[in-house]
């Protein structure tokens, strides 16, 4: 007598839950990512097999490049940029207007003295953030432009945090001004970014 075999059921799965789920998660990671903002100068930083991570908020950042050029990176909040812009306008005798003010708290980052900073205001968008300092901020002996600068970011938020982020290359004299700046005003703790390096244990 034959055997008789059993009906087979086709399986069927419906995905419809699990593609859903997946465009919730990839529109979540895309609303919330934030995508680092290229340096105004290219940066050839050392090597570390340090592992920290820089803070994510409250973080200001100073450029030093190859020829010992600095730029400062204010903290990311349009009202605290405004009222940092007037503190050094103060410092200095200067006035800044309203369009001057809303242009400082798009700039990417600040490489001129003060005295060439409502020029630099005054360019387009574009020009601003192609702009390349032949000078940077001044910080030697006589002329500490960008200690003043860390100096009133505090004034406007003492939790700020300081990440300074050098070229290989640069100079040691300017690098050692720098931290000397910063002793004098007592500000000892800050970031120094580098590239990963493979731990020798690994």
């Amino acid at each position: 007598m034959a055997r008789v075999k059993p009906k087979r059921h086709n399986i069927r799965v419906d995905m419809t839950a699990m593609t859903d789920v997946s465009f919730l998660l990839l529109t979540f990671f895309i609303l919330t990512a934030q995508f680092a903002k290229p340096d105004v100068e290219t940066i050839k930083t050392p090597s570390s097999i340090s592992e920290k991570l820089l803070p994510d908020a409250s973080l200001m950042t100073i450029l030093s490049t190859t020829d010992g050029r600095f730029y400062f990176t204010p903290v990311e909040n349009a009202t605290e940029r405004m009222a940092l812009l007037d503190k050094m306008g103060q410092k200095y005798g200067m006035t800044f207007t309203d369009k001057e003010k809303v242009a400082f708290a798009n700039v990417q980052s600040i490489g001129v003295p003060m005295n060439q900073m409502k020029g630099f205001l005054d360019l387009s968008d574009e020009d601003r953030k192609a702009f390349k300092s032949k000078t940077g901020i001044p910080m030697d002996s006589t002329n500490k432009q960008l200690i003043d600068w860390v100096q009133q970011s505090l004034a406007v938020n003492p939790d700020y945090k300081l990440a300074i982020k050098g070229d290989v290359e640069t100079k040691y004299p300017k690098v050692k001004s720098l931290f000397e700046g910063l002793r004098d005003i007592d500000f000892l703790k800050f970031w120094l970014i580098t590239s990963q390096e493979v731990s020798p244990n690994n």
